[in-house]
């Protein structure tokens, strides 16, 4: 397994152009969150009003969950690892 930092690891899921990775991190809650998502699809919102934050100056990523068909966001402060191409990362 391949260790890489959290900025790296923002590198390569942006990277990825919509392709399918898989992440685990600790949620809010402390537990740990097995994610299968993508970056590429649009957030619309049903009220028509915008976020309250900017989720890049909290360390998130907002992300679509491919198993629950909805949007998640990554907490870069608590990401443990990183699958992108069947390559495994751990992050320090």
């Amino acid at each position: 397994m391949n260790t890489i930092t959290t900025d790296k690891a923002k590198e390569l899921i942006r990277e990825t152009n919509g392709q399918i990775f898989s992440s685990t991190f600790i949620k809010k809650d402390n537990t740990i969150r097995t994610l299968t998502a993508r970056l590429g699809k649009k957030y619309k919102s049903k009220t028509g009003r915008n976020a309250p934050y900017k989720a890049k100056e909290y360390n998130l990523l907002p992300v679509y969950d491919m198993r629950i068909k909805a949007f998640r966001m990554i907490n870069f402060n608590t990401l443990l690892t990183l699958t992108i191409n069947k390559t495994n990362y751990k992050i320090i």
